[in-house]
């Protein structure tokens, strides 16, 4: 029987950035992935190798823009390790349907020139627009890069800057009404609050509809910061692939001595004594843990799966029910269509320029499209009679991920998990057929040929994957791939449960991290890194724990006061 320090359960991007800082630290670390490869939803793979070989596709993640937020590639040096990032600009281009279109750059004045083609208020409007959403990122920085719950490693997090920011937004009572307010009303109305044209409000929702819930929600308003990021600190993508992070942080990784085994599915976390000390894969093998057990799988599948209900009762007699009942998953999810082209698409009713394709191409009309298209999945509908969607062509930027003058193609088309009226066929149960989802791919490809002509003909082959695999690949509950959803009462200290939300669990040496922890989902290694320090921190003596709270307060006081 082999024994580590630490087991890690899932080889994704956060679970290898936790066991990154852990072995760094000096522990031993095994890391177990069910999938013949690592990564999670972060990998680029061979999908047609018969009829496109020489093609590589980003299967889910793709752009990049909250680990630029955080410290993690700088602090584990993952350029020696072989990442190098590649950043967009332009950002965006949304082509309208009555001829205009929104192009965003990563500079804001040259945004503001493209909007002012066709509003010259919302130009003016816009600036003010990115700039109160860039500050709020600075602001909420500290908050991101630390435990939810360790008030003094959020405090040594802030410097002169981002307190700056904060008395910008909070520096006094009209303006920390205004903050809250904002807080608490939804994407749809701070759009319309701020702006009048159609083709720049539609796709500033879909963009904040990338948290997973519908422009409309309430309490979700800071979804429109997704498009402030993309100009700071700017939208990136791997070179190779998003799989390229995976590969620094595995050759990082096996440097340090660690292990990870890939086709090696968890079955069971074995309790001793209310203890975490090892896990039992599906052949029957065990693997022991004198130190401790990380899951990067979500807290629901963790604690009402791989665990006997006896020994979470032991630890915590309502955690079950609680994790059953007040965590919470919308059905919406993604319907994933990967292409291989042999010319890149062309928006000819556009002023066409090949630049347009480096960034995202966002198909979003109207604002209720948008919101069709993130509303109908929660009551088990596929929107898909005229379907939005988030595109990008991988290849304009990166040429190196198809054969000479050829390209790939990435589509996110919002889907429900369960489709209303087939539970009991299909995948799982879901209603998702192979039939079903080549139908529904098929108009979503329609939709974008309407813009883009050529497309059709460019086609060399496609592979389609539904819902219903989506979540089987990832091992995601109901194909959630953020584990929960992103809404504020999932979220810091809430996620995924106000007792899990630290990273501890009611297990002694047993800990969360991945996208269900805070911050959340989305390509950070946030996560993984805020995990680390919670397990070190609980290994250290207490004299040495209080000196590296001093040492955060008196950071935070040097850059603050300069003393």
């Amino acid at each position: 029987m082999e024994t580590y320090d630490v087991i890690i359960i899932g080889a994704g991007h956060n679970g290898l950035t936790c066991a990154a800082y852990l072995l760094k630290a000096g522990y031993s670390v095994l890391l177990l992935e069910k999938r013949p490869v690592p990564g999670g939803a972060a990998t680029t793979e061979t999908l047609m190798p018969e009829t496109a070989p020489g093609f590589r596709f980003n299967r889910c993640a793709i752009d990049h823009e909250f680990i630029h937020l955080g410290p993690v590639v700088e602090e584990l040096e993952l350029h020696k390790y072989g990442l190098e990032y590649l950043f967009c600009d332009p950002i965006v281009f949304c082509p309208h349907p009555d001829g205009k279109y929104f192009l965003a750059h990563k500079s804001i004045e040259k945004t503001c020139a493209e909007i002012a083609k066709f509003h010259q208020k919302d130009a003016e409007r816009y600036g003010e627009f990115a700039r109160y959403w860039q500050q709020f990122i600075s602001m909420a920085i500290p908050i991101f890069n630390a435990p939810p719950k360790s008030v003094i490693d959020i405090l040594g997090n802030y410097d002169i800057k981002k307190i700056k920011d904060l008395f910008s937004l909070l520096g006094a009572p009209q303006k920390t009404l205004d903050f809250i307010r904002t807080m608490l009303t939804s994407a749809e109305d701070m759009l319309h609050e701020q702006f009048d044209s159609e083709f720049l409000k539609a796709p500033l929702a879909r963009l904040a509809s990338e948290l997973g819930a519908p422009p409309s929600q309430k309490n979700l308003a800071i979804g429109a910061m997704m498009m402030a990021m993309r100009h700071h600190p700017g939208m990136a993508r791997p070179k190779g692939g998003t799989g390229a992070l995976v590969e620094a942080l595995l050759n990082l990784v096996r440097s340090h001595g660690g292990i990870v085994l890939t086709d090696q599915s968890v079955k069971r976390v074995l309790i001793d004594n209310g203890r975490a000390v090892g896990v039992q894969v599906a052949d029957g093998s065990e693997y022991r843990a004198k130190r401790g057990v990380i899951s990067n799988i979500d807290a629901k599948r963790l604690f009402l799966q791989l665990m006997e209900p006896a020994d979470v009762d032991d630890a915590d007699g309502a955690l079950r029910e609680r994790l059953e009942r007040r965590i919470v998953n919308n059905n919406e999810t993604i319907l994933k269509i990967d292409c291989a082209l042999s010319e890149p698409l062309r928006f000819d009713r556009y002023q066409h320029q090949d630049e347009y394709l480096i960034g995202s191409v966002l198909i979003a009309d109207t604002m209720r499209q948008v919101e069709i298209a993130h509303s109908e999945p929660s009551i088990g509908n596929i929107p898909d009679s005229d379907p939005s969607m988030y595109v990008v062509m991988p290849t304009m930027l990166d040429p190196s991920m198809a054969p000479p003058g050829q390209h790939t193609l990435w589509i996110e088309f919002f889907a429900p998990y369960q489709i209303a009226g087939k539970e009991g066929t299909g995948l799982h149960g879901t209603g998702w057929t192979d039939d079903l989802k080549n139908k529904v791919a098929d108009r979503v490809l329609d939709k974008l040929a309407e813009y883009a002509p050529n497309l059709k003909s460019a086609i060399i082959d496609r592979a389609v994957e539904s819902p219903a695999e989506l979540g089987e690949r990832l091992g995601a509950y109901k194909g959630n791939y953020y584990h929960i959803d992103m809404t504020l009462e999932q979220m810091v200290f809430f996620r995924p449960l106000p007792e899990l939300a630290n990273y501890h669990t009611p297990i002694e040496g047993l800990f969360l991290t991945g996208a269900g922890t805070h911050p959340g989902g989305s390509i950070s290694g946030m996560p993984g890194r805020n995990c680390a320090r919670v397990f070190l921190q609980g290994q250290q003596p207490l004299n040495q724990a209080v000196a590296g709270a001093s040492k955060s307060l008196k950071s935070m006081t040097k850059s603050v006061l300069g003393i």
